[in-house]
Parts: C-alpha cells; structure tokens; sequence
C-alpha cells in the first residue's frame, strides 16, 4: 500500500498507508479483547483459584464494561488530550503489568480491584488504536483497514479458545494471564518503536475537569461526532444477546457448529462484502443496510425459530455494521481529536449494549416465550438504521458540528 506522493507529507496526508504500525496496533487490540476473553473464556475454572467465591465471580468479567459504561465518553477526551501513541502505550504496559500481578492469583479483592483499574486500560486501548489506524492509513484503504479492526474481538476469542483455555487446561489459570502479560508487553514494545511522536498541540495535558464535561457532552450533541456510537449501541445490544440467546431455538444437531460460525460469518461478511461495499458508497449507507437487512431476517424467525441458516445470514447482515461502524469515524470526522471522542463515544454505547442486551431481552423470552427475543431485538436493529437516518438528516441541517 503505497504511493509515490510528496514523501515530506505525513503518511496520512500523502496517501500511504504505514502497514506494518497498522498491523501491529491490531495485535495490540487483540490484547485490548483478551482482557476480557482472558476471563469469560475460562470463568468455569475460576472457582478453583477462588473457591467459595459464588456469584461475586460474575464481576471479574463484568467489571471491565461496567467502567466502560462509566468512563468511555472521558477515555475519549483523556486521550485526545494526552497523546495517542502515550495512550496506546501506556494501555498495554498497564495492561500487561496488571495480567502480571493477577497471575500471582491475589485475593478476590485485589484481583476485582485490579479488573477495575484494568478496564480503564482497555478503554484507552479500544480509543486509541482506532483512532491511530485511521490517522496512519491512506484514505483509500481507510475502509480495509477500519474493518480489520472491527474483527479483533472476534479474532482475539477464537484464539484464546483455540490456544488459551488448553494453556489454562493444563498449566491453570495463572499461565494463561501471564501469557496475555507477555502478548501485551511485546506489543508495547512494538509499537514504541513503530508509532510516530504524538502531534497533540495540549501539550500532553490532563482536562481539566469543566473541559472533560464540555467536551463529553459534545459527542453526544453532534449528529457527526456521535453517530457511530448512536450506531454501535443497537449492534451491540442485538448481536451480543442473539448469540447468548437464540441457542436453545437451533436443533440441538446444529446448535454447536451454529453458535461457533455466527461470529465467524459476521467477521468473513465484514471483511469480504463490508468492505466492497464501502468502496462505493458510505459507512454510514452500509451501516443502515446491515440494520435494515438484519431486522427483517430477525422477523423471518418467527416462521423458522432457531434455522441454522436464517442465524447465519442475521450474523453476516450484522457484520456489515460491525465494519462499517469504525469506518464511520474518520469518514464523518476530519480531527484527529474528534476521532478520539467518537472512539470514546462507541467504548461507552459498546458497554452499555453488551451489558442492557442479554438481561433485557431475557426478561422480555421470560414474559412471551420465543417472539420475546424476536419482536424486541428486530425493533433494536429497526432503531439502529433510523437512527443512522436521524442523524444524517442532522448533518445537513448543521447539527454536525
């Protein structure tokens, strides 16, 4: 990916594409996804390094998200404000010294605490490495690049299922942190030497605590600056309590090979079809098909409740949002800093949607049985494309800004 553009201008601005720090920056968020796949992929052996624990257990996955919920809007301005390569540095360094110090297997206490603080790594992870790729990625390879970023969840659970729970299988639970420990490290030292100095003009400043508000509420008043995240809360909500919930419809036959490709379907769909797509019409346009087209497969249950097939076409309809829903950053963001508050913005609506979707719509199969899951969550992805619609609507009439 390269051009013959003035070689003076940065990589961005001169139509190059730096693939080896893109490259590397994905790894990183594999990290950044392995603090919680570190976790939730081994959560049934964690009783035996912490027996008598019960249902407080259930914290140490959800104590990431829930400080994403709280903190991602401010992740978003900290880190446009102190620098992006400091943020993402200081993300896998912290993020590797705490999988260091929760491989010496702590108290429960110490170890709940250190998933605190280790969700606010990963939120400066997840809102600096996108923001990194966009800046260091040619705009023609934007939407390519974008997309890859947008599998390393995905990415990153298959490969510690893979190799990760056999790691913890035979050695416990310690040697899969420590593992993660390492994988982090390594790519903080990767990118300290790839990444080029922070062009922050703040001086490398904290907000102060009236500009941390200010700017906060500004993602969420820009019809530009907010719409992925407007976006990213309805994928989340629907696609995280699908693949929790619509096990028990599938033929128990399909059920396993069902549930293991939906989320690879998803990831094949975004890169292949995603991103042809995104090379002729908008992220945002791409957003809305993958909604609308997902909604009205998702009603299509209620004449074929749990068919394998009709689960995977709903998986590759939303793999098309989960591409694109990245791409929408920097294509409704020129700034740099504005990249970083939408960024910020998607970590907080993420959180929010992974943790309201499952409760939500369980209580909802709970009260109506299977058309439970059905009407609320086709309603959840209807909502995602006329959001989208709302918010374009706003761009024109100057509410972008």
């Amino acid at each position: 990916m390269s051009s013959t553009s003035d070689p003076a201008a940065p990589p961005h601005e001169a139509g190059r594409t730096r693939v080896w720090p893109v490259l590397a920056l994905w790894g990183g968020g594999l990290g950044a996804a392995g603090q919680y796949g570190k976790v939730a992929l081994v959560y049934d052996m964690l009783p035996a390094l912490y027996p008598g624990a019960g249902a407080v257990l259930g914290w140490a996955v959800s104590l990431v998200g829930v400080v994403g919920i709280v903190l991602g809007v401010a992740a978003g301005v900290v880190v446009s404000s102190v620098g992006l390569r400091r943020a993402m540095l200081a993300g896998l360094a912290g993020g590797a010294a705490l999988s260091a110090l929760q491989a010496l297997a702590p108290p429960l206490w110490a170890f709940l605490a250190l998933r605190v603080v280790e969700g606010a790594f990963h939120l400066a992870l997840v809102v600096a490495a996108p923001t990194l790729i966009s800046q260091l990625s040619a705009p023609r390879h934007r939407p390519v690049t974008l997309t890859l970023w947008g599998t390393f969840f995905g990415v990153a659970f298959a490969g510690i299922a893979a190799f990760g729970v056999p790691l913890a299988e035979r050695h416990g639970v310690p040697a899969l942190f420590l593992a993660h420990a390492v994988w982090m490290a390594a790519f903080a030292a990767v990118l300290a030497a790839l990444l080029p100095a922070d062009e922050t003009t703040e001086g490398g400043r904290l907000p102060r605590p009236g500009d941390l508000m200010a700017r906060s509420a500004r993602i969420y008043r820009s019809a530009r600056i907010g719409a992925p995240a407007a976006g990213w809360l309805f994928y989340t909500f629907a696609f995280v309590a699908l693949l929790t919930l619509i096990g028990p419809a599938i033929p128990e036959a399909a059920r396993t090979a069902t549930l293991t490709a939906m989320p690879l379907v998803s990831i094949a769909a975004s890169l292949t079809l995603g991103v042809a797509l995104l090379r002729w019409m908008s992220a945002v346009a791409v957003m809305q098909i993958g909604f609308a087209s997902a909604a009205a497969l998702t009603l299509a249950f209620l004449a074929a409740p749990g068919h394998p097939a009709l689960c995977l076409a709903v998986a590759a309809a939303l793999g098309l949002v989960q591409g694109a829903g990245f791409a929408a950053v920097p294509e409704l963001n020129a700034a740099p800093a504005d990249r970083a508050l939408a960024n910020g913005g998607l970590a907080q609506t993420g959180n929010l949607g992974n943790t309201l979707g499952v409760p939500v719509l369980a209580a909802c199969i709970a009260a109506f049985g299977f058309p439970g899951l059905v009407w609320p969550l086709a309603l959840a992805l209807a909502l995602g494309a006329l959001g989208q619609a709302v918010l374009r609507r706003g761009r024109r009439d100057g509410c972008g800004t």
